[in-house]
């Protein structure tokens, strides 16, 4: 039987990649993205009068707002990426069960919500939910064919 011990499987690579957009938009978040959007100033329904009388206030706490934001979703991408390249990569089970979950309440509810408000960035929010949740379906096919060919050295149930 073959050692497949840090090998590198799809599952793995894609769960890297989610890690990486994650900071990508953590990035984005912490240094680049304005307070408000035109689709923010279209969900509140604001006329220019009601932003001009509430946005100096709104918009400096809002600053303050995206930036513990991307700090959060960095910090998720971080702990993806890592995870990706240790005991997910060595197909830990805990690994994948932590993974699921992290993703279902990170990208999968930003993804959620921004489809429920309508965003301009749901397609986008989506396509990066999509590849999170291929990482564990893929886990999940490969655990499967390796349990079917007799298992590996240092994979757990």
């Amino acid at each position: 039987m073959r050692d497949t011990r840090g090998r590198w499987r799809l599952s793995s690579i894609l769960l890297a990649a989610s890690g990486i957009l994650l900071v990508g938009v953590g990035i984005y978040f912490l240094f680049l993205r304005p307070p408000l959007l035109p689709e923010d100033i279209r969900y509140m329904s604001l006329t220019p009068a009601e932003l001009q009388s509430i946005g100096p206030g709104l918009t400096s706490w809002l600053t303050h707002v995206f930036r513990v934001m991307g700090g959060y979703v960095a910090a998720t991408g971080v702990l993806a990426l890592t995870l990706a390249l240790t005991s997910f990569r060595d197909h830990r089970a805990v690994a994948a069960a932590g993974a699921g979950v992290a993703g279902v309440l990170s990208i999968g509810l930003m993804a959620a919500v921004n489809f429920m408000i309508h965003s301009d960035f749901k397609g986008v929010l989506l396509g990066m939910a999509l590849v999170w949740w291929a990482s564990i379906a893929m886990f999940v096919r490969e655990s499967a064919r390796s349990s079917k060919a007799g298992g590996e050295p240092g994979a757990s149930p």
